[in-house]
């Protein structure tokens, strides 16, 4: 699996035939409503190019649901799976066309090709905030979303999680760099990958203390074994 980090909480993920983006964030629509969310990198256009299989979104907030970012990828005339919980379905689906717009909230499978996709529990300020469980029958990601630390999401996680993606960030309702510590101790992934850092502030990712951990770089592939 080739897994690209495209900035804040986003992914691109390739295998074989499948071309999956989760949350991807590619514009700057956030600094239009919040000026201190100024991204600081800038978006790099060849990932515009991407002809994505699979579209994921985990809530709908900006810098994950992007209707400016969106529409570089899905339109009337595309045929992508998007999986997404209700408060972006209700609006992701307006775009029409042959895309296959499946309600993905939390509790529910969905099966494309060879990976099988999960929506699980989310502690967010959008209600409808899921984590992906994703698995392509060699291994299993857990990508959370947006979360805080909560006890009712380990409930209906799977006992090997082999490389996981989660928030460390602390601002906005998403656990801060000690709290995703906890979680990946409580779960034991075989590798985690802090997100949600760099893009609007200067985080120091290393203060995110679990290990094993591989520490991403925005637009490059994400080296783990």
């Amino acid at each position: 699996m080739d897994i690209t980090w495209l900035g804040q909480a986003g992914l691109l993920l390739k295998k074989g035939n499948a071309c999956i983006l989760i949350d991807p964030y590619l514009s700057d629509s956030v600094a239009k409503i919040n000026p201190k969310n100024k991204r600081r990198v800038p978006v790099d256009f060849r990932f515009f190019a991407e002809k994505p299989t699979v579209m994921v979104f985990t809530h709908n907030h900006l810098d994950h649901y992007d209707p400016e970012t969106v529409r570089h990828f899905l339109t009337d005339q595309t045929q992508i799976t998007v999986l997404a919980p209700a408060s972006v379905w209700q609006e992701v689906r307006k775009i029409g066309g042959s895309n296959n717009y499946v309600l993905f909230n939390r509790g529910t499978s969905w099966t494309e090709g060879d990976f099988r996709f999960t929506a699980v529990a989310a502690e967010h300020s959008d209600p409808d905030a899921i984590g992906v469980i994703m698995a392509d029958g060699q291994k299993t990601y857990y990508i959370t979303g947006d979360t805080l630390y909560n006890e009712n999401i380990f409930t209906a996680l799977p006992h090997k999680i082999d490389l996981l993606f989660l928030p460390i960030n602390g601002v906005g309702n998403n656990m801060n760099a000690t709290d995703a510590t906890r979680f990946c101790q409580r779960i034991c992934p075989s590798v985690a990958v802090p997100l949600h850092f760099g893009l609007f502030d200067d985080l120091d990712p290393e203060t995110f203390l679990y290990e094993p951990k591989v520490i991403p770089q925005i637009y490059q592939k994400i080296e783990v074994e």
